[in-house]
């Protein structure tokens, strides 16, 4: 029988976690979260990691196993998730793959081109520079460095110019002549799966969220966490929000809202990106869980 990969992916707060524990469930198999911070320990709340109860009932992995001050892209979770995936296949067909980190999906899909890890001296370089010289600086970097991914990457998104910067300095060469754009081959079949609900559904969902976030500890969780809050990995909505109410900047009603603001607006750009990708099937996560796992079993597997 073939081994065969389930992802499934969609906007936060869409309804994933449960799902797939479901699936997991019905295949007996483990699930793999493909999320750039719930890999990250002391982040519980405000990244909505699996609680200990969902935990308890499918084995889990890559949650909470990073210290926050490490680094982590998608290129290492290729790395550690194949790795995990031949494991796991030794004594299962199946393995659930679950998050919204698109970069993650599409680097374990084969997706995304071999691109080198980049050493800690390019990286530290590469940082201090964007922090005495601004964004500004590094976009004229990139520039010089990559004529023609300037004109392709986000020019407002700090974090991908740097990245690009990165990998021009390590590897040598401009990054897009990195970036071949074919797929590569993997020894295993793939579900790609996006659960998707209707707007108004999924944004009152994300409102829910946040309140409940709130009421769960996400202010005493952000408070621990403010003494590093310059690391990468606080660098992301919820947090962000909740550093400027405790400098004053905000108070704790605005904070929830730019919070839910803010969320809605990631999830756009998710559904942006997946809808690029011709390989997903879309389902709506509204319907019942039983009749979304059939048709999660009856759609066709990508080789």
């Amino acid at each position: 029988m073939a081994k065969t990969v389930n992802i499934i992916t969609g906007p936060t707060a869409v309804g994933k976690t449960e799902l797939s524990i479901c699936l997991a469930e019905r295949l007996h198999c483990p699930i793999i979260s493909a999320d750039s911070r719930q890999i990250y320990k002391g982040m519980p709340i405000g990244t909505a990691q699996p609680t200990e109860n969902e935990l308890s009932r499918v084995k889990h992995h890559l949650i909470a196993c990073r210290e926050p001050e490490e680094y982590y892209s998608a290129y290492e979770f290729e790395r550690d998730a194949l790795e995990l995936i031949d494991n796991i296949f030794k004594t299962t067909d199946n393995v659930v793959v679950t998050g919204g980190s698109m970069m993650y999906i599409d680097a374990l899909c084969g997706l995304i081109d071999d691109i080198p890890t980049i050493s800690d001296e390019v990286r530290q370089r590469t940082w201090e520079e964007y922090e005495q010289n601004g964004l500004e600086h590094m976009v004229s970097l990139l520039e010089t460095l990559d004529p023609v991914y300037v004109n392709q990457v986000d020019k407002q998104n700090a974090k991908r110019v740097i990245h690009a910067v990165e990998i021009c300095r390590q590897a040598g060469k401009p990054y897009s002549e990195l970036r071949t754009g074919s797929r590569k081959q993997r020894p295993f079949d793939i579900r790609m799966i996006v659960l998707d609900r209707p707007r108004e559904e999924l944004f009152e969902r994300i409102g829910l969220r946040v309140e409940k976030m709130v009421d769960e500890g996400l202010i005493d969780e952000a408070r621990a966490l403010l003494p590093h809050r310059e690391l990468n990995s606080l660098n992301t909505v919820g947090y962000k929000e909740m550093f400027a109410y405790f400098d004053g900047i905000m108070s704790l009603d605005e904070a929830k809202e730019k919070i839910k603001r803010n969320t809605r607006v990631y999830a756009k750009k998710q559904l942006t990106w997946f809808k690029k990708n011709k390989l997903y099937t879309w389902l709506n996560a509204s319907e019942p869980i039983d009749i979304l796992i059939e048709k999660i079993l009856n759609t066709p597997v990508i080789s």
